[in-house]
């Protein structure tokens, strides 16, 4: 619950530095998807590599990345994770294992399986978990990469993040087979998909991925089924689907407000310290803002 509601509250206040011109270039927000992230990394290890494409910041958070420093790259300081270089879309962090933050669609995929290949050499335990979205998983450079990975049974699981809409275009439009977790039959890769706004859900769907893979498997594929609440980047209206539609998720399927409910149901946490908890994010991340 506080992971998501940290990655939350991070996004939007990243918002709204964006609004007010203190970032510049493209922005992607993260705002709803926040189980993916947070789920995926409690059932991975430290020594794990993880690798997204350009709505990144909240993988990096999870990772364990400095706020902070997350902050100044995104403003274009030295201070910043990637001494400012990066911006928004190309953020790095090998010290945490988290290898980017990449611009071109789909060109994190082939990277993905590289380091899963430099596992495998090196005879390590670890894995490479690769992150993509339904946008890009029509891309050919990622059918490449899952023939590779597959060829060599590589340790790597590729979760595709469905936020429904590749910009935007609507999953249903774009692809001809818009079951995502099955584009990797022919290559012999299994897929499953599973329900991306419960962070429980892909936590216990991720420990299942993370042991196929290290027993020598090879490949797995994941289909996180999740959504995006704000428009493809900052400068999308979202005029390609109805505030109903976005209102019905955020009502019915929130992550963070299914957590919410279960904590006070099971009497773990009260209103109080629910409100406390916000608020103590709230100030920490108004805090490191001020200071970026």
């Amino acid at each position: 619950y506080k992971k998501m509601l940290y990655i939350r509250r991070f996004e939007e206040r990243v918002g709204q530095l964006y609004g007010l011109g203190l970032i510049g270039g493209f922005c992607h927000l993260y705002i709803g998807q926040e189980a993916v992230s947070v789920g995926m990394e409690a059932a991975i290890e430290a020594d794990d590599a993880v690798i997204t494409g350009y709505r990144c910041h909240a993988h990096m958070i999870s990772r364990g990345a400095s706020p902070y420093k997350i902050l100044c790259e995104l403003l274009g300081r030295k201070d910043g994770v990637s001494m400012g270089k990066g911006g928004s879309m190309h953020m790095f962090d090998p010290n945490n294992n988290f290898w980017g933050g990449h611009g071109v669609v789909g060109a994190q995929v082939p990277i993905g399986a590289g380091l899963a290949f430099s596992f495998k050499y090196n005879e390590s335990k670890s894995l490479s978990l690769t992150y993509f979205g339904d946008g890009a998983a029509n891309q050919g450079q990622v059918y490449e990469a899952y023939n590779m990975a597959s060829l060599w049974k590589l340790p790597i699981i590729f979760c595709i993040e469905n936020n429904q809409y590749g910009m935007g275009t609507s999953t249903k439009r774009a692809s001809a087979g818009t079951d995502l977790s099955k584009h990797g039959e022919s290559f012999g890769i299994p897929g499953f998909v599973v329900d991306g706004m419960n962070p429980i859900s892909v936590y216990l769907a991720g420990l299942k991925a993370v042991k196929w893979v290290r027993e020598g498997n090879g490949p797995i594929i994941m289909e996180m089924k999740t959504y995006r609440y704000r428009g493809h980047s900052m400068s999308d209206p979202a005029k390609y689907r109805s505030r109903e539609e976005v209102q019905k998720m955020r009502e019915e399927q929130d992550p963070i407000e299914y957590i919410k409910v279960q904590l006070l149901n099971k009497k773990i946490f009260n209103d109080d310290d629910l409100r406390k908890i916000d608020n103590d994010i709230r100030l920490e991340i108004s805090e490191l803002a001020e200071k970026a």
